[in-house]
């Protein structure tokens, strides 16, 4: 393929899994659906096209990518598994764990992709069009979420479109509909003999420790894996987080959960309490209170267990003071679309 496509958002199929899978060994970029979120993929062995995930996304090049692979074999080719990693991965590929393990010193990946660490955090997602999409392209994906850096993850083919308007060197975007986890993966380090969380997400620890040995929480400032910043996730207006109802301030809207919750001026991640659907729910109510009028989200406590651990992680990032900002600041005016400052 000798010219790189337009920019165009198509609905999965043969034949666009096939342009997408193109567009991708020619070096150019593919946003597509996973049962997490919206990836923005890049051929990882090839290293302009993951130079420009980082440039179109503005993400810090200390900050390094996820790579997708369609199976075991082909994540073989590029890390060493130890015992450990072959217990998790058979019990969770495909699906939302990410595994960080050594990367093979030989092996094709960029070390744009990997930040120039010798780690490399892998995953074999579960979706079917990511599937599809890497048999097509049958090169390994880098791919983020699919939105400007530190902006709220996106889990719509909308979402993506409102962040990358004109495409901004993005080639395609796959229409595959909602993502049904709507949080990202649980980043596991497996490089030792203990398990260890850089990142909750879709599987939850309990399920992790009934597969593997208990899991030892990551306390370091070390960048290891992908959604370990401090500011994160984050919306462009202010995020208070464990806010009794009663406490709400004048102009917020609040983010519930559970019965009995007030129905004024608020979203409810699940009205019957259930975390699954609240993880799902989560970045498109931050996205829907995100809105011009609305100066802060106020969001009750969360249960701190399963997948609640997730959310409970991207609401602390997004209440995080952003870079050059000070805790308890007015907030910088944003553009609520493209998280511009103005």
């Amino acid at each position: 393929m000798s010219d790189l496509p337009d920019f165009k958002v198509v609905e999965p199929s043969d034949d666009t899994m096939r342009e997408a899978g193109d567009v991708l060994r020619a070096g150019g970029l593919v946003a597509f659906p996973t049962e997490t979120v919206y990836g923005l993929g890049a051929d990882a062995t090839n290293d302009a096209a993951v130079a420009s995930i980082f440039r179109i996304k503005e993400r810090p090049t200390f900050n390094p990518l996820i790579v997708h692979v369609k199976d075991e074999f082909q994540a073989a080719e590029l890390v060493e598994f130890n015992e450990l990693a072959q217990k998790l991965a058979h019990a969770f590929w495909p699906g939302a764990l990410t595994l960080v393990m050594k990367r093979k010193s030989d092996g094709p990946l960029s070390l744009t992709a990997t930040a120039g660490l010798d780690t490399v955090a892998v995953r074999v997602p579960a979706h079917p069009v990511a599937h599809a999409l890497l048999e097509a392209a049958d090169v390994p994906i880098a791919a983020p979420s699919a939105n400007k850096s530190g902006y709220i993850s996106p889990t719509q083919a909308m979402h993506v479109l409102m962040q990358f308007k004109d495409g901004q060197g993005l080639n395609i975007i796959v229409d595959g509909g909602s993502c049904p986890v709507g949080v990202e993966s649980t980043i596991i380090d497996v490089t030792s003999n203990q398990p260890i969380l850089l990142r909750p997400g879709g599987v939850a620890v309990e399920e992790i420790e009934a597969v593997a040995r208990p899991v030892k929480i990551d306390n370091t400032d070390d960048i290891k894996a992908p959604g370990q910043m401090k500011s994160h996730y984050a919306p462009s207006i202010p995020v208070r987080i464990n806010v009794n109802p009663k406490d709400r301030q004048r102009g917020e809207s609040m983010l519930t959960f559970g019965p009995d919750m007030p129905r004024r001026a608020a979203m409810n991640l699940s009205k019957t309490g259930d975390l699954k659907e609240a993880a799902a729910n989560l970045f498109t109510m931050l996205r829907a209170l995100d809105m011009p009028g609305i100066r802060g989200i106020a969001v009750v406590p969360i249960p701190n267990e399963g997948l609640g651990r997730a959310i409970n992680d991207r609401l602390e990032r997004a209440a995080a003071p952003k870079e050059g900002e000070i805790a308890g600041a007015p907030p910088k005016a944003h553009d609520p679309i493209g998280n511009i400052e103005i």
